[in-house]
Parts: C-alpha cells; structure tokens; sequence
C-alpha cells in the first residue's frame, strides 16, 4: 500500500489534467512574450534632440566650435571687413543652420525681433554660434554696423546709428600774468616788489640833469 501511494499522481480528475496540459503551453509563451517585449522595448529618440542647436548644447560643457578669423584692432574695422573675416565661415554656406547671405526667408523671423534682439543674440550668442560670434575684439558698435549690413542685403532696412561724436575740450584761456603774480605772491613778495620799484624811480629822478 506504502509503495503504491509513492508512485501516485497528483492529477486526480480530468480538469486537472486540462490545466496543467493549458500551463505547460501557456507559461513557456507567456515568458517568450514578456522576454521579447524587454529586448524591443527601446524608447524611439525624440527628433528634436537631433537638431544642430540641441546638439550644440548637449556638447558644449566639453566642447565647442568656434568660426572666426583672429580679431584685429577693436573699433578699427568695418562692417565688410567683419563679414569677410568673421561672418562667411558659415552664413556662406549655412553651416549649423546660420541664415546665408541674402536668404530673405531665412532672415525674416530674425528680422521681425528687431535690431536691438539681433545685436544681442550676436553679443551673448545663438545656438551654435558663440558669443560676438567667436571674436572677442568686437565692440558692440561693431557689431551692430554688421547686423545691419546682413540683414539689409535679406531686405531689412534698417539704419545704422551715427557714432557718437568725441567730446570737445574747451581751450583753457589764457593767463593774465599779472593776475596770476597777484594771486599767488605772498603780501611780503608784492611789498617787496613795489619798495624796488619805488627805489629805482627816486633813483632816476636823482640822476636827471638840472636846467642850465
């Protein structure tokens, strides 16, 4: 009796011979799904983070890419001279999306903000573009007279404002000699002086002939 009860099974009525038949299939399956959906579960980029500018960003705490000649003598260039040196790296070809020269339908949303937002984008700069767009040297006047040149030749029209006028020194007049004597001599110096005088005048009244 002892040794028949060891060999006997546990399924005992045929509905428990329809479920462990229904999980043998089912557990394996279960598992090859779930094990399948953990590999192919790989969240899909956002394609704004492909942009140049988040690009740009995403690199700059290690690197980061400046276009731009060596600054030469602040306030000693022109607006044509900053744009063959300074500018044309990438508004010629439109590197990292910078408007190219003459693009009305590129500029046209930079135009809008106005000269004085586009004169600060260029001082703190944009995007891939670094501050004073990689040249340290330019002075805001400078830049400004650039600006303006670019965004014109894309159909801007916007006027350069004059530069300010250097200041005129007034001549100091010129000194009375005699004023200057008698504000700085000293009461003793000036009675000293006029005791000379005085000597000498008697001294040539003591001299001059008398009548015959």
């Amino acid at each position: 009796m002892d040794a028949h009860d060891q060999h006997q099974s546990f399924i005992k009525t045929p509905q428990q011979l329809i479920v462990v038949i229904l999980l043998a299939f089912l557990v394996p399956i279960i598992g090859i799904i779930l094990l399948v959906q953990l590999v192919l579960n790989v969240a899909a980029p956002d394609p704004r983070t492909l942009t140049a500018e988040a690009v740009a960003e995403r690199i700059q705490p290690v690197a980061r890419l400046e276009f731009g000649a060596p600054g030469g003598a602040a306030g000693a260039r022109s607006a044509d001279q900053i744009v063959k040196t300074v500018c044309t790296a990438c508004h010629q070809a439109g590197v990292a999306n910078a408007p190219k020269f003459g693009d009305a339908a590129a500029w046209a949303p930079r135009i809008k903000t106005g000269l004085s937002a586009m004169v600060q984008s260029v001082i703190k700069g944009k995007g891939a573009m670094p501050p004073k767009a990689g040249d340290a040297s330019l002075t805001e006047a400078e830049i400004q007279s650039t600006v303006v040149l670019m965004a014109n030749q894309a159909g801007a029209k916007f006027k350069e404002k004059p530069a300010a006028a250097p200041a005129k020194t007034a001549a100091a007049p010129a000194a009375d000699g005699k004023a200057v004597y008698d504000k700085c001599a000293s009461p003793v110096m000036r009675s000293r002086s006029l005791a000379r005088r005085s000597s000498a005048t008697r001294l040539r009244g003591r001299r001059a002939p008398r009548p015959a």
